[in-house]
């Protein structure tokens, strides 16, 4: 999946490149800087890193690996926040974002792994930081295949906005119907046609049973298949393949076995990120899910959510995934 959140240590994510929040010295600090250096091997990567320095802020290097399960380390340097230069402090974040991608991309890398630069001791608001960060990693991948991960040690270190937040809590009260409640058992259409029939007083003659339609009868009245239902609804909502994809955070290869067909039937997760992608009604949600053999419910935390921002309209999949990630939820695209 191109972007993805994570609750891990990046010293141990088994991929292409990782990203240290780095100083403009390349000095060991603290935090995540500190445990990428022991990790790596203090001596060996700050004798690498100190034939590089010094770099600005804003700018990004690469180093070997060494001990690091990661082929490569790009040491970024964000900026110290000042809340009086807003706007120059998203400039120089999003610039170690956008630079870091490059440098990964210049090696070849196929996967790389951020943690949440400037958000510590650099002061960075979590939130407004996180915002960047997706930014930043979005506008790449509008133009890039790789797969990125934000890495968060925990859920202190991972802030979303307390007014959407709000929003869907809001929304879950209203609508979540938790599984451990006891709710009144409806009747099933058997049980309600046998109480109906006794109500009744009996007929003088059953009326002829309409024929039985046969398996052939049976499959020739078949609905669209999902495919061709996603296909028809590209069209339909001018959008191009690459556009769809992309905007449903799945990779490329995954879409065009999606695509194509041959039996191949998608996850829930990835339908739903489709249907944001072609931002669905929840009308056509339901239908496009029911096509593949699922549906949305109430009893699940997650389908919730995602209806929220259905019938919201907010049709940016990098936001949901956002919330979910922050309700411990599964996140949208590619399963």
């Amino acid at each position: 999946m191109p972007l993805t959140i994570v609750r891990q240590d990046i010293t141990q994510m088994r991929v292409d490149a990782i990203v240290n929040a780095a100083n403009t010295d390349l000095a060991m600090g603290g935090g995540v800087c500190g445990a990428i250096f022991q990790a790596a091997g203090p001596a060996q990567m700050q004798a690498a890193c100190d034939r590089i320095a010094p770099i600005q802020t804003g700018e990004a290097v690469l180093t070997p690996g060494f001990r690091l399960p990661a082929k490569f380390v790009i040491h970024a340097v964000g900026p110290v926040y000042r809340p009086g230069h807003a706007e120059q402090s998203r400039r120089l974040l999003y610039s170690a974002y956008t630079k870091s991608l490059q440098l990964a991309l210049a090696k070849r890398c196929r996967s790389i792994a951020f943690p949440l630069i400037s958000s510590g001791i650099y002061g960075y608001p979590k939130d407004e930081a996180l915002q960047v960060a997706t930014a930043a990693i979005q506008d790449f991948l509008a133009e890039h295949d790789m797969e990125v991960y934000l890495v968060v040690f925990d859920r202190v270190a991972f802030a979303v906005s307390e007014k959407l937040l709000g929003a869907v809590e809001n929304y879950l009260d209203d609508h979540y119907v938790d599984i451990h409640r006891i709710q009144r058992r409806e009747l099933l259409d058997v049980e309600y046609r046998a109480m109906r029939s006794a109500l009744e007083p009996p007929c003088a003659a059953p009326a002829p049973m309409a024929a039985i339609p046969s398996l052939d009868e049976r499959m020739e009245q078949l609905d669209e298949p999902f495919n061709a239902t996603l296909l028809r609804l590209i069209d339909a909502k001018g959008k191009t393949d690459a556009q769809v994809y992309r905007r449903a955070n799945i990779d490329r290869k995954l879409f065009s076995k999606i695509r194509t067909g041959k039996g191949y039937t998608p996850g829930k997760r990835t339908i739903l990120a489709l249907a944001i992608a072609l931002e669905l009604t929840l009308e056509e949600t339901d239908d496009l899910l029911k096509r593949a053999g699922y549906a949305l419910s109430h009893s699940r935390k997650f389908d919730v959510i995602v209806e929220f921002f259905i019938v919201s309209g907010i049709y940016d999949v990098f936001e949901i995934n956002q919330v979910l990630f922050q309700y411990d939820q599964p996140l949208l695209g590619a399963s």
